[in-house]
């Protein structure tokens, strides 16, 4: 439920070329701010060309922006966020190593 209200906010938000929205709650069960039931650790991948010319840091205050309502402390406890443009995306990563 609170993965569908991510993914149709960013959809809506963005318009994502991609978007990978993960509910990793059980990863973190008996951690912080973990609840029975799940749904309050999230990873998002998003990439959009609205990101384009945007640093890191303002990419990110606008997904935050855009989840304010999740956000809230008595609901999503931790978000990881990449947020990518296309280029960004289809790049090889850094550091990665092509096997011969």
């Amino acid at each position: 439920m609170m993965a569908a209200q991510i993914r149709a906010k960013l959809q809506a938000a963005f318009a994502p070329t991609a978007l990978v929205v993960e509910d990793d709650s059980a990863k973190h069960a008996g951690h912080s701010g973990a609840r029975p039931g799940g749904e309050t650790h999230y990873s998002v991948r998003i990439v959009s060309e609205m990101f384009a010319g945007l640093s890191r840091v303002e990419r990110q205050r606008r997904v935050y922006a855009a989840l304010a309502e999740e956000l809230q402390p008595d609901r999503i406890h931790a978000l990881a966020l990449r947020a990518l443009t296309p280029a960004e995306a289809q790049a090889p990563r850094a550091g990665s190593r092509a096997t011969p």
